[in-house]
């Protein structure tokens, strides 16, 4: 089956980020894209908007009859329970079913393609080489885990020569994808419900690396053979050097095998982020895009929706980001120390998943510790059950901190009109995000 040879593409799931990229891949091709998703969204409501139809129960009676196994493919996020109706009945009539993995493997099998791994950094890192390769004219599409505040959307397309993707590593399905181009951001371990333990997390992204074809690139200081590495004043192959930052804007040169190429500037927020930029710098230059054009869309990149997304309002700062493992939230926290010294921060932070909290309980408590003061909200479950013992309330006690109180999402906005602070910062990857409308317009109006 050639993957653009159906009318039909039924989506189970097709809000998530990953699946509405796909989603409007298909659209762009005229195709008619429908299916499920749990809950309506800001993103739902905008896919809606572009013509792709969704619902949200899961009823058989929502399946129109006019789809068959020979006009349809039914495309599903590992997410979803295999005992969903909608599921079923598609897997009982014969029709034929993918994986987004999968999907993603077939489209990019085809292409030059450049895929991204990480535990974090992968969106970014991912998000800022779609916009060189998109701004510089080079016949691409970009499948992204994160919506671009340039072009509000997670999916650009200029041509199929070149495709970038995120490769994620949930459920294994990095090992779906066969790339020219590799690039690893990082290894810290999670998703142990899955992989059971370290060991064979990391043994994964090894086998990762092996899939690829011509050229990978590795943060340095990561157990992985045969690539070139990058870093921040690290001494890699690829390495940022004389950083500097000039009205709150990072300026660096950059070390290449080469030479220096130098005065690059990047708008986002903390040496995580220049090395993400380091990372998708050294794709842009091995595809032989020329320097000049690289700095310019550098310097116009403007995010990610939901990364360390900032506004100023009415003499109060306030941010929003997605870090939902501790090193993310650790990198959230050392920007806003170096960005606000002095400031009183208050955090309010939504746990993703019982399994992460209870296999980063202490890591997570050493980072949240270092808000001055801490709004916990309730675990946001996404797939799982509850585990015994694990719970917000848990966490919150062990963390070092005399201001803190546990709450449900319901009752947090109340909560946050009742303190002072100079700074404050909204953390998760659950719908923590549905508080930054209500959080912004209380700003605005106070």
């Amino acid at each position: 089956m050639k993957i653009l040879d159906r009318t039909y593409y039924y989506f189970i799931g097709g809000g998530g980020i990953g699946m509405s990229a796909l989603a409007r891949y298909f659209k762009f091709f005229e195709k008619i894209v429908l299916g499920y998703d749990k809950t309506p969204t800001e993103l739902t409501m905008q896919l809606e908007k572009e013509g792709i139809d969704l619902h949200f129960e899961d009823h058989l009676d929502k399946i129109p009859p006019f789809l068959t196994p020979e006009n349809t493919l039914v495309i599903y996020t590992p997410a979803v329970p295999k005992e969903m109706k909608e599921y079923q009945y598609f897997l009982q009539n014969g029709f034929p079913i993918m994986k987004r993995s999968e999907v993603l493997g077939e489209i990019t099998g085809s292409t030059y393609g450049i895929a991204v791994a990480g535990t974090h950094g992968k969106t970014t890192t991912s998000s800022i080489l779609g916009h060189i390769l998109h701004a510089s004219e080079i016949e691409s599409t970009s499948f992204l885990g994160g919506v671009l505040e340039n072009y509000d959307t997670n999916f650009l397309i200029s041509g199929n020569r070149i495709t970038v993707s995120e490769a994620d590593e949930f459920d294994r399905s990095f090992l779906k994808l066969s790339p020219k181009i590799g690039i690893i951001t990082s290894m810290d371990a999670d998703h142990l419900d899955i992989y059971g333990n370290k060991e064979e997390f990391e043994q994964t992204f090894i086998e990762f690396s092996q899939k690829i074809t011509e050229k990978l690139f590795v943060r340095k200081g990561l157990p992985i053979e045969n690539a070139s590495t990058y870093g921040v004043e690290s001494g890699a192959n690829f390495d940022a050097i004389n950083i500097r930052i000039e009205n709150g804007i990072y300026h660096f040169d950059l070390k290449t095998p080469d030479g220096i190429l130098e005065n690059f500037i990047l708008k986002l927020p903390g040496k995580h982020n220049v090395e993400n930029a380091t990372a998708a710098i050294a794709v842009a230059h091995y595809l032989e895009v020329p320097v000049e054009k690289i700095k310019k869309a550098l310097e116009e990149f403007r995010g990610v929706k939901r990364r360390f997304n900032r506004w100023d309002i009415n003499g109060k700062v306030y941010i929003d980001d997605y870090a939902h493992h501790p090193t993310e939230l650790n990198a959230v926290i050392d920007s806003l120390k170096e960005m606000f010294p002095g400031k009183k921060v208050l955090g309010v932070f939504q746990p993703h998943l019982f399994s992460r909290t209870r296999d980063f309980m202490d890591g997570f408590a050493e980072n949240l510790s270092h808000f001055d003061e801490l709004i916990l909200l309730d675990i946001y479950p996404a797939r799982e059950l509850p585990m015994e013992g694990i719970t917000s309330a848990a966490l919150a006690e062990m963390i070092d901190l005399k201001e803190k109180e546990v709450v449900s999402l319901d009752e947090a906005m109340n909560r946050i009109k009742t303190k002072e602070f100079d700074v404050l910062v909204t953390v998760g990857a659950g719908n923590i995000d549905t508080l930054v409308k209500p959080i912004k317009n209380w700003l605005d109006e106070s």
